[in-house]
């Protein structure tokens, strides 16, 4: 006979998976951003602790589906409780997939490292700040239930995304004024990107902190945000 959880116990049980999110988000945000301080730093000792921490990432993801999994099958929740098992599911799986862009970027260290060292990192720096910046909001946005923050982090993907695109016009160029660092230029651009994909992981958490908050769903027009009841 299966046995039945008080709903305080269950209570305990839903507020168990929104630690682990958070704790996997706070695993994330440190991951973006000793992967990043290693490539401006050409660390090749951090790049490689970022890499082998990637599996501890991996391993949150699945404690915490495990846990939605089982609180599903087992109280067949409704409403509120079901968007904190959902939303819990979603974010779980931006915070990997973050994680893997960390992974990516601290892989790049060593390509970078190799030959003539790069003096110039352009706006990379200033781009690694902004998903940072996003991410910890965001994380904190799904840790308090604030809404307004993770509005915030929502219309701050357009700045993301304006950086990103001027980043990204300046490294092309350089491809063709400077043939010899174009190898690494290049792996810069991917670094570039590994980053405006942070940005945008971040900015689905947002959206997730709402419908958890709020019930609707939003998505992004033209730079403009649309809540869907």
């Amino acid at each position: 006979m299966e046995h039945s959880i008080t709903r305080q116990e269950y209570i305990k049980a839903l507020e168990k998976v929104q630690e682990r999110v958070f704790l996997m988000g706070m695993a994330a945000t440190r991951a973006v951003s000793r992967s990043t301080k290693a490539l401006l730093e050409m660390d090749t000792a951090t790049a490689g602790e970022v890499m082998a921490a990637d599996d501890q990432i991996d391993d949150m993801i699945i404690d915490i589906e495990d846990r939605c999994m089982l609180l599903i099958a087992k109280q067949q929740p409704i409403a509120h409780d079901l968007r904190v098992l959902a939303t819990g599911f979603k974010i779980s799986t931006d915070l990997e997939r973050i994680g893997d862009h960390a992974f990516d970027i601290a892989k790049t260290v060593s390509v970078l490292a190799a030959g003539e060292p790069m003096k110039e990192f352009y706006s990379i720096r200033q781009l690694s700040e902004c998903a940072v910046d996003m991410l910890n909001m965001a994380m904190e946005s799904y840790r308090r239930g604030d809404v307004s923050q993770a509005e915030a982090v929502c219309h701050k993907d357009d700045e993301m995304d304006d950086l990103f695109a001027r980043i990204f016009m300046e490294l092309s160029a350089q491809t063709v004024q400077d043939a010899e660092l174009a190898r690494k230029i290049t792996q810069l651009m991917f670094v570039a990107r590994f980053l405006e994909r942070i940005g945008d992981h971040a900015t689905n958490i947002a959206e997730w902190v709402i419908y958890l908050e709020t019930a609707e769903r939003i998505r992004k027009i033209k730079g403009k945000t649309e809540i869907q009841g």
